[in-house]
């Protein structure tokens, strides 16, 4: 079934269940999980181990970081490390096996469909289970993803929902949405990437309240955006990704737009932080902005 090899079919299609194991092995299938095998040369990813836990229990729905990645929604603790996550609508399921979390939770029929084969939470669902359940950064990066156009895992995709269908889907009674609400009030469609919804975030928090995706103009009249900018003070703060470069040109192009950033009358100062930064040193990041933001402010007086 789509690469995979379910034990319990094959035992009933005759195969003795002592020799099948062996078998398998020696052909090369590799084992999923107890009772499921993908075939050789299947690549062992996100959808094939999703689709091997609800081949095993198709009462399980594909839900919060699994659907978001399948819809292509960044969240930040997506990785390969990351559990496989369900839904139970029955309430009955409690244990699948190492490395999968089931959500025993309510779930109507016009709150799921079929992606890449797979029964799953719609985007609205999807949306919702994660700002209800948190955590806050986590969920406003998935909501602020879906929010904008982004480049995910390659793909390059135009925003999937707005602001008022997501509102609108929290309307919905259940344990958590008041605080989903709060959260998705901090949600911004100008976020560029997962970078700099954490960094709004930790100035938000920090009672730093900039204008995000900043629009200035160089001394020829041209527009540029700056990812942050403090327009009283004229601070300018922009987020690098982890390979903003990527290549000569690509470099070139960088040092020609800070140059024309700082030639812009709004922009006095400009910040430039990394994604590394922003996620492990958020307390450097908030103190150089306060630190120049104080300057600045001594230099109008």
């Amino acid at each position: 079934m789509r690469g995979i090899l379910l034990t319990s079919r094959a035992v009933e299609a005759g195969w003795p269940r002592r020799s099948l194991t062996r078998a398998l092995r020696a052909e090369g299938w590799t084992q999923l999980r107890r009772g499921a095998w993908a075939e050789p040369g299947r690549e062992l990813g996100l959808l094939t181990q999703l689709r091997a836990v609800q081949l095993l229990d198709p009462r399980l729905v594909v839900s919060h970081r699994s659907a978001a990645a399948l819809w292509r929604i960044e969240t930040l603790n997506g990785g390969s490390d990351a559990p496989l996550e369900f839904i139970d609508p029955q309430l009955a399921v409690r244990r699948v096996g190492s490395g999968v979390r089931v959500h025993r939770l309510p779930l109507t029929g016009t709150e799921m469909g079929e992606r890449q084969g797979l029964r799953i939470t719609t985007l609205a669902r999807t949306l919702t289970d994660l700002l209800r359940c948190g955590p806050r950064d986590e969920a406003v990066v998935a909501v602020d993803s879906a929010l904008s156009y982004r480049r995910v895992a390659g793909v390059r995709r135009a925003p999937l929902a707005g602001l008022d269908s997501i509102a609108a889907a929290l309307e919905v009674p259940s344990r958590g949405s008041a605080r989903a609400r709060g959260w998705l009030r901090l949600a911004d469609p100008l976020a560029g990437s997962p970078a700099e919804t954490v960094a709004r975030l930790r100035m938000y928090d920090a009672g730093l309240h900039p204008e995000s995706q900043a629009e200035v103009r160089t001394p020829d009249g041209r527009s540029r955006y700056l990812d942050f900018l403090f327009r009283a003070e004229g601070l300018g703060v922009e987020i690098e990704g982890y390979a903003y470069h990527g290549t000569r040109d690509a470099h070139r192009r960088d040092i020609t737009r800070y140059n024309q950033l700082l030639q812009c009358p709004e922009v006095r100062r400009l910040l430039r932080f990394s994604a590394e930064d922003v996620f492990h040193r958020p307390a450097y990041m908030v103190e150089e902005i306060r630190a120049v933001l104080a300057s600045l402010a001594r230099v109008v007086r």
